[in-house]
């Protein structure tokens, strides 16, 4: 059962030529950073363009929780009024985070450093995630965490009363763990520095030289070396958040498998760490074009041309995975639908997102006849070719938003229908997920109503 409601089943059915333009919603990962960045700085933080999914709409209670004033004036249109760095109230109720591993985990790191409490909670998929890869480094400032067995949520967080700067070495790639020694880094004083192995979304590092922090960004041998000066001022800005590349996948990735669709996704974010998707379409064969590449809000973003094409097999790079980790669910439905095996290694990360990726998306693509090979860290599909699925199975979402869009969108293609038991999550990332793919076309019910 959802964390945000009745359980809704939905099933999608093959359709003809996806057609129009997708205008997706706002990036989620810059959509949580510029309300928890807003309510850092001192002064007023206007942001256009902000997904309104669940996921940020926890965010931005959570923020008020903590003292600042949080305002939306229309659709995408909001305000943050800050509280300064150094400067949340305790809250007086716990901070539920819903289904959001990003939000919890950033927030966890703002306030383990401001020497004041707050319990977190989320529904059932987020309760079940991982929280020591956060609270290990946060403990290093002096921040101290009590939860249930697993380090798992329900959580309290005893902000560090006197915090001390840390160098930490991320174990694994993981923006959220960065982004959270980051924000912790803000309230410490002298230099905090955080070295990843391999190279994750920063838009967190983007957003904080924006603001006006002090943070350089070293190459080295090793990975990436970042340096962060605490106890900054951070100054408001005006920031326009750009289409969500994660969202955008999936009508990326609709049209790329439905004969003869063209889609126009407009504005879309091609930072080179959250694009690996669109750079792995490309060399399975899919018709993708990159118009109008401009800069917006610092982030570089183009318009995408997307025509049906008859796709390949291939390994994906395993150092691509960091770029792309949250597409890998609807990547294997184009896998299933091209000709030749696709072979995923190095996303074990996969494991401990909302569920364990690898396994729900295995379990349904082999429920409606696809080959599919899986170990710790690999996922292998072979491909039955354009239009080989059979489908006609009812695929279980495990509360995951990007599984349920997953097999809706193999719905489209495959010989017969595809359903999920639980099409609610969507809304905590792409509520207008379901209209903007019927307005392209797509044969999508809901089987309650």
């Amino acid at each position: 059962m959802s964390g945000h409601g009745t359980p809704i089943p939905m099933t999608s059915r093959k359709c003809g030529p996806l057609n129009g333009e997708a205008a997706v919603p706002g990036d989620k990962s810059i959509s949580h950073r510029a309300l928890i960045f807003g309510a850092l700085a001192v002064g007023e933080t206007k942001v256009t363009g902000l997904l309104e999914g669940e996921d940020v709409l926890d965010t931005a209670k959570a923020m008020r929780a903590f003292g600042a004033t949080v305002t939306q004036h229309g659709p995408g249109e909001w305000s943050v009024n800050g509280v300064g760095v150094g400067g949340f109230s305790e809250p007086d109720n716990v901070i539920d985070c819903g289904n959001s591993g990003t939000g919890v985990r950033l927030i966890m790191g703002v306030m383990a450093t401001q020497g004041i409490n707050a319990t977190f909670t989320g529904d059932a998929s987020l309760n079940k995630r991982p929280m020591g890869r956060v609270t290990d480094p946060i403990a290093l400032f002096g921040a101290q965490s009590v939860g249930r067995s697993g380090g798992r949520l329900p959580m309290t967080i005893v902000g560090a009363t006197e915090p001390v700067p840390v160098e930490y070495t991320v174990p694994m790639p993981s923006a959220q763990v960065k982004s959270a020694v980051l924000l912790a880094g803000l309230n410490a004083p002298g230099q905090t520095v955080v070295i990843e192995k391999e190279a994750t979304r920063d838009h967190t590092e983007r957003m904080l030289e924006g603001f006006g922090a002090e943070i350089s960004v070293e190459e080295t041998e090793d990975g990436r070396r970042i340096t962060l000066t605490g106890q900054p001022e951070l100054k408001p800005q005006v920031i326009s958040v750009p289409r969500d590349p994660s969202s955008a996948a999936f009508p990326t990735c609709a049209a790329t498998i439905v004969p003869g669709s063209e889609v126009f996704v407009p504005g879309v974010s091609q930072n080179l760490t959250r694009n690996g998707i669109y750079t792995t379409l490309v060399e399975m064969g899919a018709d993708i074009t990159f118009e109008n590449e401009r800069l917006e809000g610092g982030e570089p973003v183009a318009d995408l041309r997307v025509r049906y094409a008859e796709t390949h097999g291939i390994e994906v790079p395993p150092a691509r995975a960091a770029s792309m980790i949250d597409e890998y669910p609807v990547l294997s439905v184009v896998a299933a639908l091209s000709t030749g095996k696709t072979v995923m290694r190095g996303v074990k990360e996969l494991r401990v997102k909302e569920c364990d990726r690898i396994d729900a998306m295995a379990r349904g693509l082999r429920a409606c006849g696809v080959t599919v090979e899986e170990d710790e860290d690999t996922m292998i599909v072979h491909g039955m070719g354009p239009g080989g699925v059979p489908g006609g199975a009812t695929c279980e979402s495990f509360l995951d938003h990007r599984i349920a869009m997953s097999f809706m969108v193999l719905g489209m293609a495959a010989q017969n229908p595809v359903s999920v038991d639980d099409g609610t999550p969507i809304a905590t990332s792409f509520p207008v997920f379901e209209d903007l793919m019927k307005t392209l076309g797509a044969q999508i019910t809901r089987d309650n109503a």
